[in-house]
């Protein structure tokens, strides 16, 4: 066994490490995106009680394998004797320590970590130019009398062009003024949508309060897509001066996660209480053609446009920290880095230049991610980390019977994302 008086946190180096409150405010910024304009949607399908009952839990169970990763990966960095533990790396240790049918794959399992890591986020930098770029020229077309409507394509490349300069900010430390700047906007495009959706409320009554429960396929698609950012979670508390103040009770993920939740709340049941069955994909579309309507989405396109170097944070340093430069010692790493970062931008605009409707794809890629970083590979971690026989699952087995029961709900939502999404993709690019 190791030795159990080894504390990892007094043994991590962090260059440029962030505060507290710098931490809290970059989680609010990576949970709370383009997801939360769907929310009013998701409450359509669920209904106004039934929305409130399955967010809260969606959102508990989504943060405590949060909260586990964290947990195994200290406990991993504890056994291993070193400062932190990456992600795969606990994957790589824990397998290694689980049941034999777990140790033949330790090795690949890290690699898939990183693949479905990299994937999640990559995706997010792509919807999240095409979802800026449909906002921009949205305002433009109803604003501006052009003699020819633009292609959405040039507004794409134009936006990644922009975001070059600050997704060359390599220090996530330096990345969390854009953030507070983007909460802010985003709090004060909150506030003018509430100026719309709080004029002529009909009676609560006359909105369902529970749903078509063959509807809550959508509804859990829509919250999972929202809620979840396992990478810059894991990004951030990686970068903390006091990581050990991460987790826990008042710790600064679950107050970051109060907040979120309390936000997602009140946009989903204001926003369907106002507009009903009537109510779309986006409650930026539901808002009338006038100048204060045009200045929420123009303040939420700037607001994601500021949060994709926070996105691709998270590729770029899987890429340099687990592979090019693993050692440290990669000559003009800077330089380097940066044009890494620059091809990343360019690459990620010329994906969605060529695919702008990626809307199935990706959502079928952020069924696999969630279904597996959030639920799937946290409970594995849990399990073969226990697993020696130095080591237990506490009393009647509890851990064991909480990891087997998230398994099933992750590889449920795992196959019933994919099969919708296969199905949406079959009906969008068949037509």
């Amino acid at each position: 066994m190791a030795d159990s008086a080894y504390d990892p946190y007094q043994n991590r180096n962090v260059e440029k490490p962030i505060s507290n409150f710098g931490a809290f405010i970059s989680l609010i910024k990576c949970v709370i995106g383009t997801g939360v304009l769907a929310l009013p949607l998701a409450f359509r399908y669920s209904g106004t009680i039934l929305g409130i009952v399955l967010l809260t839990l969606t959102a508990f169970l989504l943060i405590h394998g949060i909260q586990l990763i964290v947990r195994c990966m200290v406990e991993c960095s504890r056994r291993m004797q070193i400062g932190y533990a990456t992600y795969p790396e606990a994957m790589v240790y824990s397998f290694a320590n689980g049941p034999k049918c777990f140790r033949y794959i330790s090795k690949a399992a890290g690699y898939l970590a990183d693949i479905v890591l990299c994937s999640s986020h990559y995706g997010i930098c792509v919807v999240y130019l095409v979802f800026v770029s449909s906002n921009i020229k949205s305002v433009v077309d109803q604003t501006v009398d052009l003699e020819a409507v633009v292609d959405i394509r040039i507004y794409i490349a134009v936006i990644g062009l922009l975001s070059i300069p600050f997704f060359c900010i390599i220090y996530l430390k330096y990345l969390v003024p854009l953030n507070f700047v983007a909460n802010l906007l985003l709090y004060i495009g909150f506030a003018m949508i509430f100026h719309y959706i709080f004029q002529d409320l009909p009676p609560f009554s006359d909105r369902s309060f529970v749903g078509d429960p063959l509807k809550l396929s959508i509804f859990f698609g829509i919250v999972l897509f929202s809620i979840s950012s396992v990478g810059v979670m894991l990004a951030v508390e990686s970068k903390m001066a006091r990581p050990q103040k991460f987790i826990g009770w008042f710790g600064v993920l679950n107050l970051a996660s109060f907040v979120v939740v309390i936000s997602y709340i009140t946009f989903g049941i204001f926003g369907y209480w106002h507009y009903g069955e009537e109510v779309q994909a986006s409650l930026t579309l539901d808002l009338p053609t006038e100048p204060m309507a045009h200045a929420v989405r123009i303040l939420i396109s700037i607001d994601v446009f500021l949060t994709i170097p926070l996105s691709g944070y998270v590729v770029i340093d899987i890429i340099m920290t687990h592979f090019w430069n693993k050692s440290g010692n990669l000559k003009r790493a800077l330089l380097k880095e940066i044009i890494l970062r620059i091809s990343f931008v360019l690459v990620a605009t010329l994906n969605a230049i060529a695919f702008p409707d990626l809307g199935p794809l990706l959502a079928m890629v952020g069924a696999i991610t969630i279904s597996l970083l959030n639920l799937v590979f946290p409970a594995i971690l849990e399990i073969c980390l226990y697993y020696p026989e130095e080591f237990n699952y506490g009393r009647f087995k509890w851990k064991l019977v909480k990891d087997i029961i998230m398994i099933i709900i992750g590889f449920l939502i795992l196959i019933q994302g994919t099969v919708f999404s296969i199905i949406d993709m079959v009906e969008f690019y068949g037509s």
